[in-house]
């Protein structure tokens, strides 16, 4: 979702200057609970707060070419920059120097970048760049952990399977074209396409489970605790069933279990290989240096781009805010804020669009980038004190009512998408979009980011007591057991270490 400026998304909502993109609306804001589905889309958030720092410092410089250099810059902008920490990137470092040293092909170069995201993601370009965001650094519990993720990416660099998915790539946007020139049926035409760029996203099972044994076999070499990989498979799933708890909305839109499909299968798979090089008490995990190493890093959303907090989305760099219906679910993507209501028949999207100042915003809604819009509908308004206008729009299976309002030189945009409109939808709607207000100097000074705090266990602490310290983070006894590695049953003991969210 770019600042001042429409950007492509990857279910082909905003093709500007098409005749096909007015048709795909419909189908596409069809699909907008379902948005979650697309693998990192094109565009960034909002772009004027994306955090310009720069990427990690590279163990080692990977090649570099043109398009690998947009890819990365697409990558930044879809996870939210580089996230700098001097520390994380020393971890980091010192890792991949010990991968490496350990693989079949030590004269390989890698550059790892951290994003600054708390989705739980890493990826590779077959140039040898990797990528892990800090959400999945936040999950790891050791550098074993971190460490059978790296190997993992690395495998797929070597196994050349980074660049056969490059060249399926290609052949999706071929077929993509095709889908596009030919779409008379606009719902099918943005099914398809959804569903194209999602498969192209994802290594095929073989090279999963290929990726996985060469990545243990790498950290077993490099004396990390081979079991690490098994380990966090297992965090990632509870961590995705328990977003998956939130709404029902695919959870995994960035997360690393939408391009690498976990299943209990490649559990026990990571288990079989690890037991070739290890006992399960050998190796190392060097969890106490680990968890020194990411007491106080940023956890989840970084208020500099905008963070939910409950139903409540708050933009403190850009000074706004506004809070969700009851039983909704919001969740700030790459492409928009999009919320759910539980059952999934009410959805909502919020974005930022580029509107010329001489234009009405009834003008706006009526120049024809939404197809079906009742002209009659269109009105005027003030909302809090900005400028605004609303109108009614009509699909096969969904009804619409889209808002716009003018807050300094953006405009922001309210679209709300009910399968019947009743009394409780029109009444989400204006709560919504009356809830739109400045953030007061007050909140915006009092917006920091919840960070991660490693404690000790003291003797009497359980989960629920401790999980009752965490701040800003919902389900927290639940959330205390996925970040700490912790199964249903399992208790932690006194002296343990520990991570819990404060703000």
């Amino acid at each position: 979702m770019g600042a001042t400026e429409e950007r492509h998304d990857v279910t082909g909502v905003e093709r500007r200057e098409t005749g096909l993109s007015r048709r795909l609306w419909a189908a596409s804001a069809l699909l907008c609970a379902g948005l979650l589905l697309s693998a990192c889309g094109d565009a960034g958030r909002f772009q004027v707060a994306t955090p310009q720092a720069s990427p990690a410092k590279p163990p080692r410089a990977a090649q570099q070419n043109p398009a690998a250099e947009r890819e990365h810059e697409r990558i930044l902008s879809s996870y939210g920059g580089a996230y700098d920490d001097p520390k994380l990137e020393a971890l980091i470092t010192k890792t991949v120097d010990r991968l490496v040293a350990a693989s079949d092909r030590p004269d390989l170069s890698y550059k790892v970048t951290i994003l600054n995201s708390g989705a739980v993601n890493a990826f590779a370009l077959p140039t040898g760049q990797l990528y892990v965001t800090r959400g999945l650094i936040a999950l790891a519990s050791d550098t074993s952990e971190l460490s059978s993720v790296l190997s993992h990416e690395m495998a797929h660099v070597l196994a050349k399977h980074a660049s056969i998915r490059e060249d399926q790539a290609r052949q999706a946007a071929i077929v993509t074209r095709v889908v596009t020139d030919m779409g008379s049926d606009p719902d099918l035409t943005a099914l398809a396409l959804a569903k194209t760029k999602l498969t192209m996203a994802s290594f095929s099972r073989a090279q999963e489970f290929e990726a996985d044994g060469i990545g243990v076999g790498i950290s077993a070499r490099a004396q990390f605790d081979p079991y690490g990989a098994a380990r966090f498979l297992s965090s990632m799933e509870r961590n995705a069933a328990l977003k998956a708890s939130r709404a029902s909305a695919d959870p995994r839109s960035q997360d690393f279990l939408s391009s690498h499909p976990a299943t209990p299968e490649r559990v026990q798979n990571a288990q079989a290989n690890a037991r070739q090089y290890s006992s399960p008490d050998g190796g190392e995990r060097d969890r106490e240096s680990y968890l020194a190493t990411i007491d106080g890093m940023v956890y989840g959303e970084d208020p500099s781009e905008g963070f939910v907090r409950g139903r409540r989305f708050l933009h403190p760099k850009l000074g706004f805010t506004f809070t969700a219906p009851e039983a909704f679910t919001l969740d700030n993507t790459a492409q928009a804020v999009i919320g759910v209501r539980e059952g999934g028949n009410q959805a909502m999207r919020f974005d930022v669009v580029r509107v010329a100042s001489e234009q009405t915003l009834a003008e706006y809604l009526n120049s024809g980038w939404m197809e079906n819009v009742d002209k009659a509908s269109t009105e005027e308004m003030t909302i809090n004190g900005l400028p605004a206008a609303a109108a009614v729009a009509h699909g096969d299976q969904w009804q619409f009512r889209v808002y716009a309002l003018r807050f300094g030189s953006d405009v922001y945009r309210f679209i709300f998408a009910a399968k019947q409109k009743t009394t409780e939808s029109e009444r989400n709607a204006r709560e919504t979009v009356g809830s739109f207000r400045r953030l007061t100097l007050e909140e915006i000074q009092a917006a920091r980011p919840l960070r991660i705090k490693i404690i000790t266990a003291q003797p009497g602490d359980t989960v629920e007591s401790l999980s009752h310290r965490m701040s800003g983070v919902d389900k927290p006894a639940e959330r205390f057991r996925v970040l700490n590695g912790l199964d249903a049953h399992a208790e932690v003991k006194v002296r343990d270490r520990v991570k819990i969210v404060v703000d």
